[in-house]
């Protein structure tokens, strides 16, 4: 199986997001991350899908989600011809004795500090998933208390847009 990010323009409409996701349940494919947001057109809106399968079954599935009528564009985007990003929220459990160690690993990592309380930290971390596991990593042996990660984030690079040549309604 290969790792497949996939970024589709569709048309902002109740529904559609049960049923780009109930194609690939039904071919039995594993979401791995899924993000929905408005893009810069009103009306459209962005769905990045991250998917651990085949080239052939994965062709199937996007034929069938060009077929959708709100779908208006699937494009496939290259890690090397994109910007991909995660998004993460981690408490984790410190101490006197650890806050400092906390803190620069934080620092080392350019992440930063959005909650303190005396018991806990809770950090926000942007970046590539290599970057971002390194963390958790480091994080791991202080005690991680709590984890919210958003879906992977994609754009392709250069002056290209998905968004080109589409109509603005």
């Amino acid at each position: 199986m290969s790792h497949h990010v996939l970024s589709l323009l569709v048309e902002d409409k109740p529904g559609l997001l049960t049923r780009v996701a109930g194609l690939f349940a039904r071919r039995g494919f594993n979401i791995n991350s899924l993000a929905v947001g408005p893009t810069e057109i009103e009306g459209l809106s962005r769905i990045t899908v991250v998917v651990d399968v085949e080239e052939l079954p994965l062709e199937q599935v996007t034929k069938q989600l060009n077929k959708l009528v709100n779908v208006i564009k699937i494009v496939e985007l290259d890690p090397s011809q994109s910007v991909q990003r995660e998004h993460l929220l981690i408490k984790v459990r410190v101490d006197n004795t650890t806050r400092s160690q906390i803190l620069e690993a934080v620092n080392l990592f350019r992440a930063r500090v959005v909650d303190v309380s005396p018991d806990a930290l809770v950090i926000e971390v942007t970046g590539d998933s290599g970057k971002v596991q390194a963390l958790l990593r480091v994080l791991e042996p202080y005690g991680i208390r709590e984890i919210a990660q958003s879906g992977l984030l994609a754009i392709g690079r250069g002056g290209k847009s998905i968004t080109e040549r589409v109509y603005k309604s």
